[in-house]
Formats: C-alpha cells, sequence, structure tokens
C-alpha cells in the first residue's frame, strides 16, 4: 500500500513538472528576443533585492516620522537675554507663524525653486531628470557644480537627519522625501522648507532672514533682496552678507540669472536688480555671542526634555549667564594673541571657556571667526589635555593616603614595550609630589597610577566634570584620552570653589509667551554636592597656585591675584591647553588646529597662558577678589607686595565695568538730552517776573 501511494504521487510530479515544462516551451524565445528576456528577468528579480535592501536601510528613518508633532520636535524661537536681562541674541524658527505663502513675496518664492528646485511641481519627491541633469553638468565640469537633491529631500534632511555624508543618509533622504510628498500639499511643503531652511547668522527661515539682515517684514523684500536671500540656501555660511557682502552679491546675480533661465522672469525685469544689488544691515559691530548662543539653544532643549511646561511653550525668552563685557575681552584675548602668532607658530584655531566658580559660563569661545565656521571647538571638539589631565592624577593620589611632600622617585618606568618620557629628557631622581606637579614631571603620575589603578583616576575625572567616555589606557595619567574645553573649565571650577561638583550651565531663567516663568535655576537645580574633600582641595590649590608662581605657567599671573592653574601640551604640539581659574572664575583655553596638525611648538605655557592672563587681567579689574580656598595671598612673596594697593581697588569700585550697546547708549544721550531741554525749559519759565501777562510766560517757554 505505502509503496503504491509512493509511485503514484511521484507519478503525479512528473506528470505536472512535464506540463508545466511544455507550457512553457510555448513561449520560448530564440534569438536576440531570448537575450532581452533573460536581461529583462535579471534586472527585475535583482531590482526587487535591491529595493528590498534598501528599504531595510531605510527603516530607521521612518521612526522619525512616528512622533504626532515630528513638525516641531525640538523647535524653538528663543529670545536671550543676559545675566543683566538686556537681549544679546535668537536663536530657533517658529513653524506656521503668522506670515502664510501666499503672503510671501512671489520674488522670492520664484528665486527659491528657480535655484533650488525648478521641477518642484512636478515630480513626487525624488527628480530622475533633475539628478540626471545635475550628473551630466558634474562629469562636464569635472567636479560638484549641481546637486541632485530636490527640495523635498532638502526638507526631509533638515526635518530629520543630519549633514553627514554618506550613502545610508541619502537612502534614508529618498525614502523620506517620498514620505513627505504622500502626507504634504505641495505647498506645505515648500512653506516648510521656508521656514526651516538654515540662513546664516544663527536664524532660520526667511522670515527671521529679513529682519536680520535687511530689518524688513518679509512681506516687503525687493527682488534684490530676495535673490539675496536665496542664494543662502546653497552655503548660508560662505554667502551671508553681514560676513561677506561681495560674494552674497555675486551669489544673488547668479539667482537672477536662474530666475531668467527657468522663464520665471525677463531679463528686462532683473536688470533693476542687478544694477542695484540689495545692502544688507552693518552687523560688523554687534559681536553676538554666536557660539554661546549655539550651546544656549541646546541646553534650552535639554531642560524641554525634562520640563513639561517648557517642551509645551516653545515661544521663550531665556535670561543666560553671559557676562557681555567678559565676552567682549575673550573675544579680544583670542583675536589678538592669534593675530600675533598665529601664522608664526602654526596655530589657526583656538577655544576659551569662562565661568564662575559654581559652573556659570560667563564667556565662550568657540573658534576664531563664526562666520567662517560654526563648528564649536568649546564644547563639540574632543582633543587631548596632555598635562592639564595631570591634577584628576594627583587629586586620586591625594584621597588614595599621598600627601603633597610624599616622595616618588623620578626615573624610567617601563609598562610593557612603553615608557613615558619627560619633556626635558631627563630624570630628577626622588622628588615630592608638589615638586612632580609644579614641574609637570611624566613618570610620576604614571608610577601614581600604577599604584592605586586608573580606574581611580576616572572615577574621579567624572565625578570633578568630565562627560566624555576616557579611554583606560597606559598613557591615561598623562591626558591621552580627548576631552572638552568645557568640561575642563568645569573640572576645574571644583578646585575654585572648594570641592563641589560644578557642572557648566548657561540658563538662569526661562519665560513663556505670556511672561510665566517656566524655569528658574535657583527654584528648580537641587544644591550642589561636594565630590572632593575639603582638605585636598586646599592641598591641590596650593600646588596649582605653585605651578603659576615658579612653574610651567608664569606667563598667567596676573598683578595682585591670586591664579592656579595647569599647563597641558600634547605630543607633537598637536594640543595646547591652560586651564587655571582664581576665586572669582575657571576658564580653560585650547590652541591648535582642526586638522590636528602640528603647531610650531606652541606649549600650554605659551600662547594658551597667554591669553588666558589678558582675559583674566580684565576680568579681575574692578571687581571684589573672592579667596582661593586655601590659599593665603599674603604668604606669597609677589603678591604680598600688591595685594594692600589691590584690596584699597576692590573698596572703591565694586562692579565689573560695562560697555554699552550702541542702541542703549543712543537712549541714553536721547534721554539725556530730553533732560536738559526740560531744564532749560524749567530755567526760562523760572526766569518770568510773577506779574507778567500769560503771553509773555508762553513766549518765554
Amino acid at each position: 500500500m505505502v509503496d503504491t501511494a509512493l509511485w503514484r504521487s511521484g507519478a503525479a510530479v512528473r506528470r505536472t513538472v512535464e506540463g508545466y515544462d511544455a507550457f512553457l516551451r510555448r513561449f520560448r524565445a530564440k534569438g536576440i528576443w531570448r537575450g532581452l528576456a533573460e536581461l529583462s528577468s535579471d534586472g527585475l528579480t535583482f531590482g526587487l533585492i535591491g529595493f528590498i535592501v534598501v528599504l531595510a536601510f531605510a527603516q530607521p528613518a521612518f521612526e522619525a516620522t512616528r512622533y504626532a508633532d515630528w513638525k516641531t520636535t525640538d523647535d524653538f524661537a528663543v529670545t536671550f537675554l543676559d545675566r543683566f536681562g538686556n537681549e544679546i541674541g535668537r536663536r530657533g524658527i517658529v513653524l506656521n507663524d503668522s506670515v502664510p505663502l501666499e503672503e510671501i513675496p512671489d520674488s522670492l518664492v520664484k528665486a527659491t525653486l528657480s535655484t533650488e528646485d525648478r521641477r518642484f511641481f512636478f515630480h513626487f519627491g525624488i527628480d530622475f531628470v533633475g539628478t540626471f541633469r545635475a550628473m551630466v553638468e558634474n562629469a562636464r565640469a569635472g567636479g560638484v557644480v549641481q546637486g541632485g537633491s530636490t527640495l523635498t529631500q532638502q526638507l526631509a534632511k533638515n526635518l530629520f537627519l543630519t549633514n553627514e555624508r554618506s550613502l545610508s543618509r541619502k537612502i534614508k533622504e529618498a525614502y523620506l522625501a517620498l514620505w513627505l510628498e504622500a502626507n504634504l500639499t505641495k505647498q506645505e511643503i515648500l512653506k516648510l522648507y521656508l521656514d526651516r531652511a538654515y540662513m546664516g547668522g544663527g536664524v532660520f527661515g526667511v522670515t527671521a532672514a529679513a529682519e536680520f539682515y535687511f530689518n524688513k517684514n518679509v512681506r516687503e523684500l525687493t527682488l534684490a533682496e530676495s535673490a539675496m536671500l536665496a542664494g543662502l540656501y546653497k552655503a548660508p555660511g560662505k554667502y551671508a552678507p553681514h560676513i561677506n557682502l561681495p560674494a552674497a552679491r555675486a551669489r544673488a546675480n547668479e539667482v537672477l540669472t536662474n530666475m531668467v533661465q527657468a522663464s520665471l522672469l525677463t531679463e528686462g525685469q532683473v536688470i533693476g536688480a542687478r544694477r542695484n544689488p540689495a545692502l544688507a544691515v552693518d552687523r560688523s559691530q554687534d559681536q553676538l555671542p554666536e557660539y554661546f548662543l549655539d550651546w544656549a539653544l541646546e541646553e534650552v532643549k535639554k531642560l524641554a526634555r525634562r520640563n513639561p511646561a517648557l517642551a509645551r511653550d516653545r515661544i521663550v525668552t531665556v535670561r543666560t549667564t553671559l557676562d557681555p563685557a567678559l565676552q567682549r575681552q575673550a573675544d579680544l584675548a583670542v583675536e589678538t594673541i592669534l593675530r600675533e602668532n598665529g601664522k608664526l607658530r602654526d596655530a589657526s584655531e583656538a577655544a576659551l571657556v569662562s565661568m564662575i566658580p559654581d559652573g556659570a559660563v560667563v564667556a565662550m569661545v568657540g573658534g576664531r571667526s563664526y562666520g567662517e565656521s560654526q563648528f564649536n571647538r568649546a564644547v563639540n571638539a574632543l582633543r587631548q589635555p596632555g598635562s592639564s589631565f595631570k591634577p584628576f592624577v594627583y587629586m586620586t593620589a591625594f584621597m588614595n593616603g599621598y600627601e603633597p611632600t610624599s616622595i616618588v622617585p623620578d626615573r624610567p618606568v617601563w609598562i610593557g614595550n612603553w615608557s613615558p618620557k619627560n619633556y626635558n629628557r631627563s630624570y630628577r631622581g626622588p622628588v615630592s609630589l608638589k615638586l612632580a606637579l609644579t614641574k609637570s614631571i611624566n613618570t610620576i603620575p604614571v608610577r601614581l597610577s600604577l599604584d592605586f589603578g586608573r580606574e581611580k583616576i576616572i572615577e574621579t575625572a567624572y565625578a570633578m566634570g568630565l562627560t566624555h567616555e576616557l579611554e583606560n589606557s597606559i598613557s591615561l595619567p598623562i591626558g591621552s584620552s580627548e576631552v572638552s574645553v568645557v568640561d575642563m573649565a568645569a573640572s576645574y571650577a571644583t578646585f575654585a570653589n572648594g570641592g563641589f561638583k560644578a557642572p557648566a550651565y548657561a540658563i538662569l531663567e526661562v519665560k513663556n509667551s505670556d511672561g510665566v516663568v517656566l524655569y528658574q535655576r535657583e527654584r528648580d537645580e537641587p544644591e550642589t554636592i561636594r565630590v572632593l574633600p575639603e582638605d585636598k582641595v586646599h592641598q591641590m590649590n596650593d600646588i596649582l597656585v605653585n605651578v603659576v608662581e615658579a612653574g610651567t605657567a608664569r606667563r598667567a599671573r596676573i598683578d595682585g591675584v591670586v591664579a592656579a592653574g595647569k599647563t597641558g601640551t600634547t605630543n607633537a604640539y598637536r594640543d595646547a591647553w591652560f586651564v587655571g581659574y582664581t576665586g572669582n572664575f575657571a576658564t580653560a583655553v585650547w590652541y591648535g588646529n582642526d586638522d590636528f596638525s602640528s603647531t610650531r611648538r606652541v606649549t600650554g605655557g605659551s600662547l594658551p597662558a597667554m591669553t588666558w592672563q589678558l582675559y583674566n587681567d580684565y576680568a579681575h579689574k574692578g571687581i571684589e577678589l573672592a579667596r582661593m580656598p586655601g590659599v593665603e595671598a599674603e604668604n606669597l612673596p609677589r603678591l604680598a607686595r600688591s595685594q594692600p594697593a589691590k584690596l584699597a581697588a576692590t573698596q572703591v569700585v565694586t562692579s565689573q565695568p560695562r560697555v554699552l550697546k550702541r542702541r542703549t547708549q543712543q537712549l541714553l544721550e536721547q534721554i539725556g538730552a530730553d533732560m536738559r531741554t526740560l531744564l532749560e525749559q524749567k530755567s526760562a519759565k523760572a526766569a518770568v517776573p510773577e506779574n507778567s501777562n500769560p503771553t509773555d510766560v508762553a513766549a518765554a517757554q
């Protein structure tokens, strides 16, 4: 029975296969048709496989579209004030604002479409015709002269993605463009793009750009101004008119040509705009703290994630910790030192962060020029700290039984095939820890790490304020693991305040559009916690003061002020640091090059210490000097001589000198003029005799 059933089943399968084969023979192609059929079949097969693979890559991108409020996620309209309540800048964008698409000038819409996406109303998110044309033009030019991304693809990148240049990002961008086209109308996509595009100068959207560059409502833009704004989409940092007006006008001329080529305007209609190009508002004297504002906006977003009220109301006014006078001096100090020494010493960039000992950032320099590069080196750059990392090692040693007077031998130490070398290539023999840190000896911190372990050093560094992951390598004790400038300033602030954690912060208060206080630091943040023993902080301060008085940082001395700190220089002179503090401020300074190339023997005791001194000498003029924990100024010979005069000066002047904004100065001058007029009128009235008739009084007035 079983054998019969198996035989019958096999016969049935054989008959089915033979029938199927006979059926397919009717469609068998021969000659050239067979080749085309096979190519088509293979093409469809591989195309389907490719579609499935690409779709798999695109799946992570669609996660962002699942949020109901994806149009407004992390978007704020923020007005920033300094610590005294004066406006210092704005950041963020407002979606669905009071200017609808139909009220945006026709010239701006045409300039945008002719420059960014001429076939916008004819494609479905991906323009294969435009992409092919761009590929041809780029091949002819031997480089990238045209982009293939549609306006919808650019919006997808602005809404959901980053500026990363990779194949996976382009795949995500393409799929998200299709998703946007399926869920929004063309008018909605265009409006979102006009609101979301970065326009340089820290502003987003054409409405904010019109106010920033031309002091105009977007409805009032001329053709020349519209062309200049449309030219910013490609490279706002390069074509921003407040940075490079000739380049902005040349780009605007290209936009006008695009409008003619796209048949949106005639040459006669644009000739007036060519002859009378737009004139942007001169903001060269504004000196906006751009890097600080970028960082402060990110801090607002972080705050919103844990503050439901702030997350709901995104039009806010934020009072920050910034001191405009100190910010201007920080910018001046960095620019002065770079201008005098940058080319000579092959150092092209610098960063500076200054804060009061509780972590409130009063000044931030993220690079030499915000117009040339918006990358914030003070916050986002990770660089090796070199010897400026050593205080973390010595503080760990003090908390594990060592004293500043403890003797440790300075002689070669080997870990496998690696042995640290001192800067001068010599050894001192037995030295105290105080001398070892003062002279920045390399062998001692490595030898200490072998005693109590590198894990404890990492714990101390995290407790003091470092936030980026530290690599537990054998060279960690001499500063091989990368850190940020802002974290180094916050960590050293722990020494300045006596051992309490001082995370860097920028926000003092946040109010919504109705003036309601949504956040107040004093009210909403927990009390600071002690992370270092007070007596150990006193020991460290005594040593780091000695580094400035008799060690590697003598160029950081400030007349009449107790200063402490540590220099740092990395291999091949790629990074140079000075991180120092007084009782009033903790300030970190870094010098180097973005491409990690070597400087010409720039050490932490040279340009960074000079910049630190130039900034802090100004910062400490006319203020009450706070005492550094554990250090008495009268016990320091250099300071004992100048301290009485310094203290006498602080009794007379107790506030930091301020520099007024131009508008404030003009307002005060106007008030003064009005007061003088009133006084003159009062004097004239008093000069009129009591028995004079009303006509005489009026004439006198």
